[in-house]
């Protein structure tokens, strides 16, 4: 059996990428997933690692914002196979380009946050930390 034959349970999947069942459930009803989910003789759901690999994949595309119906499109025109290249490349340039804005977003907050720390170090070292914020933020 190669490993494109070995087939895991939605349990399985769940302990391997982190999602719950009901999550798992919920990605295939929603047209998440990049290929139909198979079932067994038993009627329950059963993935590839193939599949488990998607997964990952749409688990970072979700936790990094991109929305569920753009993750849909994408999955759709893998599904529809070869010719739709540009348009997939297009979506996730697009997502690149609002993760690099929000890693950009980020790292201004935590300047702001890493120099508001520095100044309660240094007021707590002096023992004049009880003056903070009495004459605003001091944010500067």
């Amino acid at each position: 059996m190669t490993a494109a034959e070995i087939t895991l349970s939605i349990g399985e999947v769940s302990a391997l990428t982190g999602l719950t069942a009901p999550t798992l459930r919920f990605y295939e009803q929603e047209g998440l997933l990049a290929v139909p989910v198979r079932r067994n003789a038993a009627g329950r759901r059963v993935f590839t690692e193939e599949e488990v690999n998607w997964l990952k994949v749409c688990t970072k595309l979700r936790s990094s914002g991109m929305p569920l119906p753009e993750i849909r499109r994408y999955a759709q025109l893998v599904l529809e196979g070869p010719g739709n290249e540009a348009e997939r490349f297009e979506i996730l340039r697009r997502h690149e380009a609002r993760v690099r804005q929000q890693v950009a977003d980020l790292q201004e907050a935590l300047g702001v946050i890493h120099h508001k720390v520095e100044i309660y170090a240094q007021h707590l070292n002096t023992g004049t930390a009880d003056g903070l914020w009495r004459d605003g933020p001091g944010c500067a």
